[in-house]
């Protein structure tokens, strides 16, 4: 008889809802970074960014503070509701998986400030973002099908995006009781993404306005 090591009754709720938490964490607080910065586009009020001392490291950098600090409370939340709604143990360490979700939460805004750079509106800042930060997500982070098994760019894509290495820590520690000295390789590449993302967040904000 094959039985299960985890999930045995092979039931939905602990596989998806592990999964959801990191798509809701990249799509919401990219799409509020990008619009804060998009909103003093169409204002007018980023020129301030140009007469006064502040860098432009500094001023993304304070647009993006607020958002890491309301996608954490989100991520507490999400959390609860997984547990004590939805029914979903969460049976490994929770502190590896708050480092890892503030470390993502990170890159998540500073993805949405790299596509803020792009985006002259906020309509076009809302669909933009929910289209670059959706689609690989969900189709090739590993979500619906194993990065393993896919193939040419999809794969690649899987590899390297944030939400692969978070979506693996969050199942890992809800379902299979999983901390931080098994799960510490995942954390490098979130640990290069966000210097990648805030270098070019600085970078292109620069060579586009400056």
């Amino acid at each position: 008889e094959t039985r299960y090591r985890y999930n045995p009754d092979v039931k939905s709720l602990p596989a998806i809802v592990p999964a959801v938490i990191p798509l809701l964490l990249m799509m919401i607080p990219s799409m509020l970074s990008a619009l804060s910065v998009v909103r003093e586009k169409e204002l007018g009020s980023i020129i301030n960014l140009y007469v006064t001392p502040t860098t432009r490291s500094e001023f993304l950098l304070g647009k993006q503070l607020p958002y890491i600090a309301l996608g954490m409370l989100n991520f507490f939340l999400l959390c609860g509701l997984s547990v004590f709604v939805f029914g979903v143990p969460h049976k490994g360490s929770f502190l590896t998986l708050t480092l890892a979700a503030l470390l993502y939460i990170i890159i998540a805004t500073g993805m949405g400030l790299l596509i803020s750079t792009f985006m002259k509106n906020q309509i076009a800042a809302i669909f933009g973002t929910a289209i670059i930060t959706l689609i690989p997500a969900t189709q090739f982070s590993g979500m619906i099908d194993p990065v393993a098994s896919l193939e040419g760019p999809g794969r690649w894509i899987g590899e390297v995006y944030p939400t692969s290495h978070f979506l693996t820590i969050a199942r890992g520690t809800f379902s299979k009781a999983l901390d931080l000295t098994d799960l510490w390789q995942l954390f490098i590449p979130l640990l290069i993404a966000i210097p990648l993302v805030m270098g070019l967040s600085i970078l292109l904000l620069k060579k586009q306005e400056g």
